[in-house]
């Protein structure tokens, strides 16, 4: 590999553990109501596993809660059962046209574990991104035994290597950091 391929490959990879980090703490709850929290729950729907949002109109008319309204009446059971199966903690209540998801008010002991799980989200992100750091370290090391690139290119890829490594570090920091006030704030 080249001095630019091993840095895209580094950048693209640390970027997906961020977007891998964020995509996980969306869907802790914080005591407002999110779509997110429907991410990746499906039902069947003609036999085909369908996510929620693509057979539904999804809204959020206060801030603690949600409202499914699927587009055919026949599937509000079978939404409904699959957000029973999820296990989010929110029982639905089905009405017959929509389902509502009232998001219940956290109390400050539950806000404090869902802050160390993210921190913990967080940790591994981390780790994540650093082992990211550390492959690309390895192929520049047998970038320069196969002359490739030079010593004082070796150089200058590691120091960049550092500092792409420690920008994304500080970006899961940051949304740690704003998901933590988001969960602690009443």
């Amino acid at each position: 590999m080249n001095y630019d391929q091993i840095k895209k490959f580094a950048e693209k990879e640390m970027q997906a553990a961020v977007s891998s980090f964020d995509d996980r703490i969306a869907t802790i709850k914080a005591g407002r109501a999110t779509d997110a929290i429907l991410d990746g729950i499906t039902f069947n729907y003609f036999g085909v596993d369908t996510p929620i949002n693509q057979a539904a109109t999804i809204s959020i008319p206060e801030a603690r809660l949600l409202v499914i309204k699927p587009w055919d009446r026949k599937n509000i059971a079978p939404i409904e059962n699959a957000i029973n199966k999820a296990n989010i903690g929110i029982n639905p209540q089905n009405d017959g046209e929509v389902i509502r998801l009232p998001f219940p008010i956290l109390t400050e002991e539950r806000r404090k574990e869902y802050t160390k799980e993210v921190n913990k989200y967080a940790e591994e992100a981390k780790i994540s991104i650093r082992n990211k750091r550390r492959d690309a370290m390895d192929e520049v090391k047998k970038s320069e035994k196969a002359d490739e690139i030079t010593e004082d290119d070796k150089f200058s890829l590691e120091e960049e290597l550092q500092k792409i490594t420690d920008k994304f570090i500080k970006e899961i920091e940051t949304l740690a950091e704003k998901k933590n006030k988001e969960l602690l704030s009443v």
